[in-house]
């Protein structure tokens, strides 16, 4: 079956820096757009940054713009966001979320990691 395995995830001080991992298996990753959400407590699931299936294309949430960058390999069916200046407001939940291209909306989520930014 079809898997999106997120890792990465742990406790970072403000300030820090953090890379989360999204590898995925059982997929044509090359026909998917690549993209990372997250969920804090209290608060509805949000896009973090996607990335097109040929990575020529980004986007940000106006949120982590300049501190966060998404990137994909897809000799190694994965993409990866690299978190930097973390802020306390960056504690969420990351999910991996990958979108095929053809119109259709057919998706696939990974479990989640969770990130912690406090002293």
């Amino acid at each position: 079956q079809v898997q999106l395995v997120e890792s990465g995830g742990g406790l970072v001080q403000p300030g820090g820096s953090l890379r989360l991992t999204c590898s995925a298996s059982r997929i044509t990753f090359s026909l998917y757009v690549m993209s990372w959400y997250r969920q804090a407590p209290g608060k509805e699931r949000e896009l973090v940054a996607g990335i097109g299936s040929d990575g020529g294309s980004t986007n940000y949430a106006d949120s982590v713009k300049g501190r966060f960058a998404i990137s994909r390999d897809d000799a190694k069916s994965t993409v990866y966001l690299q978190m930097n200046s973390l802020k306390p407001e960056d504690t969420a939940v990351y999910y991996c979320k990958a979108t095929l291209i053809d119109n259709s909306g057919m998706a696939y989520w990974g479990k989640g990691t969770l990130v912690t930014v406090s002293s």
